[in-house]
């Protein structure tokens, strides 16, 4: 069932949005419907909340061996910063 949604955006970034879903032949509201859907689907396949633009940064600056054990490492790294 569809229902109506009141949103305040900024004149410029509604008539960039409208520009943008014109030229791939789609409706405002199906754009944002189906991103809504994206976020939505992604944080419960994810279930974390929000990477940050920091970790966005980081991420592929450097390449992890395919038999890497995280796991280990960690335990190896709590032993070592907690042992006596």
């Amino acid at each position: 069932m569809d229902t109506k949604l009141t949103l305040t955006i900024e004149k410029d970034v509604i008539e960039k949005a409208k520009d943008y879903a014109r030229k791939r032949r789609r409706s405002l509201s199906d754009l944002i419907e189906n991103y809504l859907k994206y976020i939505v689907s992604s944080k419960e396949k994810e279930n974390i909340d929000e990477i940050t633009p920091m970790v966005k940064s980081m991420m592929g600056s450097f390449k992890v061996p395919k038999d890497y054990n995280y796991k280990k490492a960690l335990v190896d790294g709590l032993n070592k910063k907690y042992s006596k």
